[in-house]
């Protein structure tokens, strides 16, 4: 019962670090996007305890059974961040819910699921709502304005969203990329505008959770020097084919919450030390090929969920080749 319970509190510390580390990612975030980033995160959160509450008094297990390990919050945190700020309140609902429930509470719970809850959940939404779940804002509203737009309180306008870095130079055709970064405003001076940022915050809350040893090197290490050997041997220049710089790649989208975040989910993802370096080498490459050959502008999601299905061919080769080395 003891080991149980120390467990138990491992797990719940592990996810208050968690949460921590996105701090700085979801400051960041709001001082771009306004507090639709805030409205999406409480909507999420509060969504996900009433799931767990349900599926926690339909199996008639007490309440701390799921509802205080932390693992739903977490997995609401990030699926939150990864929406677009002022998408519709049932979009949100809808993909933390079914994240949560196919995901996870379909293979009996946290500890059992194969696939990451919020991956999964954002994959949904995007197969199933695929315009809304592109309708990143240009700017930040007020807080009046921000409830209209999530919960449709009268007509809303939409000249406030505009294509990502990443879906515009993904559906390009004539520009060069210096014309991209100088007259494009989902442009910054590196990757996305603001996005820039963001993924350096969400960098900086990643190094924060390999030093307190919540994580381990290999899948982040693995996701971003991948991602950054195929960016560079396909890139090109400026051309107007171009696919992007490896510098470009790194600071647009969610690829540093997906490096520090999502590849680094303990249950869905590879336990042995060379299955997660293998594990993000994939997601990394994957990630590249959805962004520029795929139909879906960022492609972290996808990629987590496929390498979720190589796992245990990882985990065999991970075995295999430590038999080997053994004397």
């Amino acid at each position: 019962m003891s080991s149980i319970e120390t467990r138990d509190e491992r797990l719940q510390q592990a996810m208050k670090l968690v949460l921590l580390a996105t701090l700085p990612g979801l400051l960041v975030l709001f001082w771009f996007y306004g507090w639709g980033v805030l409205i999406n995160l409480i909507l999420s959160v509060a969504t996900a305890l009433s799931v767990e509450a349900a599926v926690t008094s339909l199996r008639r297990q007490p309440p701390q059974a799921t509802l205080t390990d932390g693992s739903a919050v977490v997995s609401a945190t990030l699926l939150a961040i990864a929406l677009p700020p002022y998408c519709p309140w049932w979009l949100t609902v809808t993909a933390i819910g079914s994240g949560l429930l196919l995901g996870k509470h379909l293979y009996g719970g946290v500890g059992r699921n194969p696939f990451n809850p919020a991956m999964l959940g954002f994959a949904l939404a995007m197969v199933m709502f695929p315009q809304p779940m592109t309708h990143w804002p240009a700017h930040g509203m007020d807080l009046t304005a921000a409830f209209g737009q999530v919960f449709n309180l009268g007509t809303q306008p939409d000249a406030w969203v505009q294509a990502t870095a990443l879906d515009s130079l993904r559906i390009n055709k004539s520009l060069t990329m210096d014309e991209l970064f100088a007259g494009n405003p989902a442009f910054g001076r590196f990757g996305g505008h603001g996005m820039e940022w963001v993924n350096l915050a969400f960098l900086a809350g990643g190094l924060f959770l390999l030093q307190r040893r919540v994580i381990g090197w290999q899948a982040p290490v693995g996701m971003l020097a991948s991602l950054f050997v195929i960016s560079l041997l396909c890139w090109n220049g400026s051309g107007s084919d171009s696919h992007g710089s490896p510098l470009f790649h790194l600071l647009s989208g969610a690829t540093m919450l997906g490096a520090f975040f999502i590849v680094t989910e303990p249950v869905s993802g590879a336990k042995k030390p060379l299955a997660r370096l293998l594990f993000g080498v994939g997601a990394g490459l994957l990630t590249y090929l959805i962004r520029t050959w795929g139909g879906y502008p960022d492609g972290v999601a996808f990629a987590v969920l496929l390498m979720n299905l190589c796992v245990p061919t990882l985990e065999r080769f991970a075995a295999a080749r430590q038999a080997q080395v053994k004397p």
